[in-house]
């Protein structure tokens, strides 16, 4: 994986949600997903009721996230995005408790979730105000306990 790839997972690495482009009968659209970094890849938890996997699954989506919501201040503001196919992905144990709990309702149906995997080709990083490039590095080391 090049640097730019292991730096944009890395970051994704470091949030919990984001969403996926893909496009839905020739229009493009967003997908939410609780995401989790796995030997490489980010792996995808969605609602089955919401039908976003089966447009994504055999695709390749743009997968993205940021701490634009969640920057302390003084902390620099990033977004990370990886473009890769997405594949179906049955969890191990360890995934799915990693994952965390699940929502028990996603607009209003049952939560019944649905695994994908992203394998990443491409991937970017956009840094504004001034985040120091040790932060960023910082991504490329594993996230310590409690860490997202």
């Amino acid at each position: 994986m090049r640097s730019d790839e292991q730096l944009a997972v890395g970051l994704l690495g470091r949030t919990a949600y984001g969403r996926a482009a893909t496009s839905l009968r020739a229009l493009p659209t967003l997908a939410f997903a609780r995401h989790i970094v796995a030997d490489g890849h980010v792996l995808l938890r969605m609602p089955r009721s919401c039908g976003y996997h089966e447009v994504c699954a055999g695709s390749v989506v743009a997968y993205g996230s940021d701490n634009l919501g969640s920057a302390r201040p003084g902390e620099g503001l990033w977004a990370a995005q990886v473009v890769g196919r997405c594949e179906p992905h049955e969890p191990t144990a360890a995934e799915i408790e990693r994952f965390g709990p699940a929502p028990l309702q996603v607009d209003g149906e049952p939560y019944d979730p649905v695994y994908l995997r992203i394998e990443p080709r491409f991937g970017t990083v956009h840094a504004a105000d001034g985040v120091p490039e040790q932060q960023c590095a910082s991504a490329l080391r594993p996230a310590a306990p409690g860490e997202r």
